[in-house]
């Protein structure tokens, strides 16, 4: 083991060559002035998208937290005045109470399907 480490310390390194070879041109290894700006460009478009993606999970994340310090609020409210009669808890409204069509899913939201109306962007 010690012989083989002697053989590697004395082996001769190979020495980089500072040209080209024959032949070549170095437009031909390079991707030359186009290269580097496509390559900005991408670094440049990659660093908005994550601004913007960062942005937009924020603004979801303060959103749902909104609604749930209002949910809360109604919630303590509702307690302090005592619960409706045919309130079933876990709906959100009054049994039989649905005025919007559907069935069991609470009040309609335009948050729910996107739309969360004028001035919120």
């Amino acid at each position: 083991m010690h012989s083989l480490f002697i053989a590697l310390a004395t082996a001769p390194a190979p020495s980089p060559t500072p040209s080209l070879r024959p032949g070549l041109d170095q437009d031909q290894v390079s991707p030359g002035l186009l290269g580097f700006v496509l390559t900005a460009f991408i670094v440049i478009l990659s660093a908005l998208l994550i601004v913007d993606m960062v942005r937009r999970i924020r603004r979801v994340r303060y959103r749902a937290q909104v609604e749930e310090e209002r949910a809360a609020a109604e919630g303590g409210a509702d307690a302090e005045a005592g619960t409706e009669p045919g309130f079933e808890p876990g709906t959100g409204s009054a049994a039989g109470s649905h005025d919007d069509g559907r069935d069991g899913a609470g009040p309609a939201r335009p948050e729910a399907n996107g739309d969360a109306g004028p001035g919120s962007r």
